[in-house]
């Protein structure tokens, strides 16, 4: 359930009406749009006269809420603020939210080559999804604090790092494509439009880092694409360097077609105030307080009116190899609003083709008005899913989400074809899935309830799976499901051909499985319930299935009890679900990326193999760093036998050789992805490269060693 309560920086009300009159007010919650749809903009005014409604409207709301909320719920006149100016609200509880070979394209070269090899584990066959971590079978790229590693990784024993490359700002992920990467880091630009003053009409200037590490680990409105070519393994080189207003949030490529997904907040200028300068007596008065908020209402639409279009939306550029600069415009007309109530910002979705040699190669930018929300990507389509906003709770609401879809089959641009509307909200990308045209998408269904004197109330929930089928513009409802555990929550699901598989979780672990095989008519057919939760679920084969989550015995209270957990279903009988083996891993305080990342779920059809990196802690240790482990957990992997731990590949000397005060959110020295490779084993941390031979993990064959990165100007 999402809405608004005290106010929050970035808010607005898309298109609302029916505010209050009370010098701009507080606008109505607004219905449910049942038939969503995207408009595009004719012309730059009128792009522009949108963005200044909607920024005055947010503005206005969040001062006027500020007034009204005086000396009401803080004993006071005061109110938290947030450091970049906006007033901090506490928001309601909001849910928190492949196959191998498909994420690199081997590059000629004189060894050849393993028979087989494990690489980025997608959702969707032929649609890669951008990582840190890419491999070809012999060659594994790896990017590890603002440095690129480049290794040659076969003959496995002579793993080396040959080649290395500083990259700008804060490096996330990456494409191999040939003998190119597409890398994409997130900097932090000066002269960014009204919030720092930027001339109209200018190119922006990436901030350099400060004596804090501000490179792009924070304060981040930016991404860079950077391709590289890396031919040379020793010798890698940047062809290509494009600047995009907006933070990195995912990436596709299917063939050399590249989609990257933005999320942007609006640029408000810089001298736009949330709340008056102190003078003596002020937070004493109430009505000069409020007068004073008035006043500031009215200065901000000034600043807000005046501000051009080049301010609230700046251009990108791209950067020559010889340093001169050439400015990435974008097309009014791919801008679109929606009719449906949603928080003021950017989604974009930039286009660009790795087919093109550099000097034919262009970006085009789809820009949507509204919140981020969940991606999901075919080969063919891409769907983006945009919660309603509602501002605050009334009783017996419900949390519904809107479905944008674009058509993909032009490379060089995202078109929109429709939209529609799902009640409940989505998990995660897993959530949805497109089969032969229709898509698929299951959500938990909250509903806001009073709860006597509690002034957040409680929330309801419910599941329900749902279909579509896009059709003259809009994406309609084929069918849906019974509702499904009330009380629970979605904690993964699956979608594999025409069957569906859902777990929710509150004390036990339901897994629902569905046959979907009539759209119209989608049904469960069975149920499970094991102590515990899956939290990613993979298909082991056309019957099986294997699922990492979190062991939770039932009805107990002692979290110590808890471990990390492995299962494996039988779903031959989709009316019959069994879960027929169960491998616990380490004790209660172990974690595996793998639990929250499918990425770190690396599982060798070719060799019956599973690799998940694990961390543990020992407490009855001398000391936290003796008590801490990370490695790389190996298991083989049959529908007849369950799981057969094969070994780990340890990590302990490489993240003991570094002071503990490297260590970071950005960087760890902790297993995090694995290669396989015939048969071996490369585990890969922050810190470096490790790889062994199946049959004796423990012995090391080679490393690679990283320089930590920690921060300095």
């Amino acid at each position: 359930m999402k809405w608004f309560r005290y106010g929050g920086l970035g808010l607005a009300l898309v298109g609302a009406a029916g505010c209050s009159n009370e010098r701009g007010g507080i606008p109505e919650n607004q219905p449910v749009q049942m038939q969503a749809q995207l408009t595009s903009f004719d012309k730059c005014e009128d792009l522009e006269s949108y963005i200044e409604d909607t920024a005055v409207l947010d503005m206005r709301s969040q001062l006027t809420w500020q007034k009204r909320m005086i000396g009401k719920y803080w004993g006071g006149v005061g109110m938290p603020m947030e450091d970049n100016g906006g007033p901090m609200p506490p928001m309601s509880p909001s849910p928190t939210t492949g196959a191998p070979g498909g994420g690199g394209d081997a590059a000629g070269g004189g060894t050849r080559g393993p028979d087989d090899y494990t690489d980025t584990n997608n959702q969707v066959a032929g649609v890669d999804e951008a990582d840190f971590i890419k491999n070809d079978g012999t060659r594994i790229f790896v990017i590890s604090g603002r440095k690129l590693y480049v290794h040659s990784s076969w003959p496995a024993e002579s793993l080396s790092a040959v080649g290395s490359l500083a990259l700008e700002g804060w490096p996330r992920e990456m494409f191999l494509k040939d003998n190119r990467l597409v890398i994409f880091s997130q900097v932090a630009l000066q002269g960014q439009g009204g919030s720092s003053g930027g001339k109209p009409g200018g190119l922006l200037d990436v901030a350099p880092c400060d004596p804090f590490g501000g490179c792009g680990y924070y304060g981040s409105n930016a991404t860079k694409v950077t391709v590289v070519d890396v031919s040379n393994l020793s010798a890698p080189h940047v062809e290509d360097e494009v600047f995009i207003p907006g933070n990195y949030a995912h990436a596709r490529r299917t063939e050399g077609a590249v989609r990257l997904m933005l999320n942007d907040s609006f640029r408000y200028p810089q001298a736009v105030r949330w709340w008056p300068e102190y003078s003596e007596g002020l937070w004493e008065d109430e009505d000069r307080l409020k007068d004073a908020l008035d006043d500031i209402m009215e200065e901000n639409e000034r600043l807000i009116r005046q501000q051009t279009l080049q301010q609230w939306l700046p251009s990108g550029w791209r950067k020559r190899p010889d340093g001169t600069r050439v400015e990435v415009g974008y097309d009014c007309r791919d801008f679109y609003r929606s009719n449906a109530p949603a928080k003021l910002g950017f989604v974009t979705v930039a286009s660009l083709s790795l087919d093109n040699t550099v000097a034919d190669s262009t970006v085009r930018r789809t820009s949507l008005i509204t919140d981020p929300g969940e991606v999901y990507a075919s080969t063919d389509s891409l769907y983006l899913a945009s919660n309603h906003w509602w501002w605050w709770p009334e009783e017996n609401q419900k949390d519904y989400t809107y479905l944008h879809k674009f058509d993909l089959k032009d490379p060089s641009t995202a078109r929109y074809v429709g939209s529609g509307v799902v009640e409940g909200h989505l998990l995660n990308q897993f959530s949805m899935d497109e089969h032969q045209g229709v898509l698929r998408v299951a959500t938990t269904i909250a509903t806001y309830k009073k709860d006597g004197d509690n002034p957040w109330g409680r929330t309801e929930t419910t599941n329900r799976l749902f279909t579509f089928r896009e059709k003259g513009g809009r994406l309609d409802l084929l069918g849906q499901t019974e509702e499904l555990a009330k009380g629970e929550r979605i904690y993964s699901a699956r979608f594999l051909g025409n069957k569906g598989y859902v777990v929710t979780f509150r004390q036990v672990d339901p897994l629902f499985t569905f046959d979907l095989s009539d759209p119209e008519h989608p049904r469960k057919v069975g149920e499970l319930k094991v102590p515990g939760f899956s939290s990613y679920i993979h298909p082991l084969d056309e019957n099986h299935l294997i699922t990492i989550g979190t062991h939770i015995p039932e009805n107990q209270t002692d979290w110590r009890q808890r471990a990390l957990k492995l299962s494996m279903f039988d779903v031959s009988d989709l009316a019959n679900p069994r879960e027929t083996f169960t491998q616990l891993v380490g004790t209660a305080y172990g974690w595996s990326e793998a639990q929250y990342e499918h990425k770190a779920f690396n599982y060798f059809p070719a060799k019956g193999l599973l690799a998940i990196p694990f961390s543990d802690y020992l407490p009855d240790a001398s000391d936290y760093w003796s008590g801490f482990r990370s490695e790389l957990r190996v298991f083989r992997v049959d529908a007849s036998t369950g799981f057969t731990p094969v070994g780990a590949v340890s990590m302990t000397d490489v993240y003991r050789s570094f002071n503990n005060r490297y260590w970071s959110w950005y960087w760890t020295p902790a297993v995090r992805r694995s290669v396989m490779a015939d048969d071996y084993v490369y585990a890969i941390t922050d810190a470096g490269v490790r790889v062994a031979h199946v049959n004796n993990l423990q012995v090391p064959l080679a490393t690679s060693y990283f320089q930590p990165d920690f921060f300095t100007p």
